[in-house]
């Protein structure tokens, strides 16, 4: 998926794609109150510990931390409600019969603004063994070598 101009990240996952082997993404709405927008356009967000469920037929994400605005007022929001994802029936149900599925789960990768709206990217994924994060991190470190010999003989 390309990003277009009018893209905004604001809060990424990195330790997602480590964590996880990530089979397929969706684009989601996010549902908000007023001071998770301001706080959220500002970058105070952790998506570290976020997972997300399909609950009665609605997708909802949580432990997605998002920091109580600063000038807010006795009207901030909970940090760690959960929040309401928006997509469509087909989407819901594709996701649902999806985590149904052993070792899959639903984990947001990144928070972007599009348009003014607060979307979330949200990845069906299955969880990494200790050899398949071990096996990267070797593949990571060779290529890192590679890069740096090839510029060295270049030189």
């Amino acid at each position: 998926m390309t990003r277009s101009n009018k893209e905004k990240v604001v809060i990424r996952n990195r330790r997602a794609r480590f964590n996880y082997h990530i089979e397929d993404t969706y684009e989601a709405g996010l549902v908000l109150v007023g001071t998770e927008v301001k706080s959220l356009r500002e970058g105070k967000g952790n998506l570290q510990d976020a997972y997300a469920e399909v609950r009665n037929g609605e997708v909802w994400v949580n432990n997605f931390h998002i920091s109580p605005y600063d000038k807010g007022n006795r009207f901030n929001h909970d940090p760690k409600r959960s929040k309401k994802l928006l997509l469509n029936r087909r989407e819901i149900n594709r996701l649902w019969g999806m985590t149904q599925q052993k070792g899959y789960t639903l984990v947001p990768l990144r928070v972007y603004f599009k348009r003014g709206r607060a979307k979330i990217e949200l990845a069906v994924a299955r969880g990494k063994k200790l050899y398949d994060k071990r096996e990267d991190i070797a593949a990571r470190d060779a290529k890192r070598e590679m890069d740096r010999r090839m510029k060295e003989h270049l030189m």
